[in-house]
């Protein structure tokens, strides 16, 4: 199931990279230690939920992972704060082990096509809250859509 809403941004910590879609398996455990490793040095140590944002660029995906921002935390280092976008999104939920996020993906583009809605470029996932069972996992996976005139 898709929902269209509008939604407000949401600020992040993360670290960003320029990358390919085939090595972003092999680039997002390292920066999302970084995040991490800056949490628990402010004594946080679980009640963020990870994120990892997409845009499309002429040289490469840019990424960012990290974390949906828990107060009084300050960015040092490669981890910045920056933020998931405001405006109108199609949302799905996507349940069970990450290797069929993919098709959660290609729901959202299928959906978009068929509502004749543009996506407008980012596209995010916001992962948990934690399982440690692979069938009890939850991502949140939005895409952006331009807005519509009028």
């Amino acid at each position: 199931m898709v929902v269209e809403e509008r939604v407000e941004g949401r600020p992040t910590l993360v670290v960003a990279a320029l990358t390919s879609p085939e090595r972003v398996s092999e680039v997002w455990p390292g920066l999302l230690d970084e995040v991490w490793a800056l949490l628990r040095s402010a004594g946080v140590v679980s009640g963020c939920r990870n994120v990892m944002l997409y845009r499309d660029t002429v040289a490469g995906l840019h990424i960012e992972v990290g974390v949906l921002a828990p107060g009084g935390v300050r960015p040092s280092g490669r981890v910045v704060a920056s933020g998931l976008p405001a405006g109108p999104v199609a949302t799905t939920v996507h349940r069970g082990p990450y290797t069929g996020l993919g098709a959660a993906h290609r729901a959202l583009g299928t959906w978009c096509r068929a509502a004749g809605r543009q996506p407008a470029g980012s596209r995010w996932e916001v992962y948990g809250p934690h399982r440690d069972d692979p069938a009890q996992l939850s991502v949140e996976v939005s895409w952006l859509l331009a807005d519509v005139p009028g």
